[in-house]
């Protein structure tokens, strides 16, 4: 019992310490910024979840995508934590859906920006925690419920930013949450310099 214990927490540590390396990486291993075509992107990303995704009977749907100035790696790790979450937050008895989709659009100052929804049909939450999920460390569900370390939705934060970008999320408890990404489809010449 004592060693089952140990090599649990050992493997909660390993976690918690692979997550706070990429937490970290997003700003001290950042690749230089370059055109992403953000469906291939999302192709590998489905990919690499495709176990979890017949495992739990799941349905991701996906409209094209755009190409923008990204870091291809953070731009997977960005989809992989989003999709990951949606599958993992599903509802009992309820297969999973996900619906990843992109519009493009003009600011008021005419830059041309994208705006990435994905959506679910999960536990959802309630919105007075819609700041607080994006903390680092911050759950809304025990270890014992919902595994996790609490870094997955600050690293996708994280990233967005270093994109010049935001996110934010909408939610009702009990059907469902959309994470909405909004990042400019361009990034200033100087950035994407190595």
């Amino acid at each position: 019992m004592y060693v089952e214990r140990m090599q649990s927490a050992v493997k909660r540590m390993r976690a918690l310490i692979n997550d706070l390396l990429d937490y970290s990486r997003v700003t001290t291993k950042a690749r230089p910024f370059a055109p992403v075509a953000l469906s291939e992107v999302l192709a590998g990303v489905l990919s690499d979840l495709q176990m979890r995704i017949e495992g739990s009977g799941a349905e991701v749907v996906a409209t094209p995508l755009p190409t923008i100035d990204a870091d291809t790696t953070q731009m997977r790790q960005l989809f992989q934590n989003l999709i990951a979450n949606s599958l993992k937050f599903h509802r009992p008895g309820v297969p999973p859906r996900v619906e990843v989709a992109a519009a493009t659009r003009t600011s008021p100052s005419g830059e041309s920006r994208v705006e990435i929804r994905v959506s679910d049909n999960g536990i959802g939450f309630d919105m007075k925690y819609a700041e607080r999920i994006f903390g680092i460390f911050q759950r809304l569900h025990t270890r014992a419920e919902y595994e996790g370390t609490g870094i997955g939705l600050a690293t996708c934060r994280k990233i967005v930013e270093r994109h010049g970008g935001t996110i934010t999320a909408r939610s009702t408890p009990g059907e469902g949450a959309t994470f909405i990404v909004d990042l400019p489809v361009r990034q200033p010449a100087t950035e994407s310099q190595p």
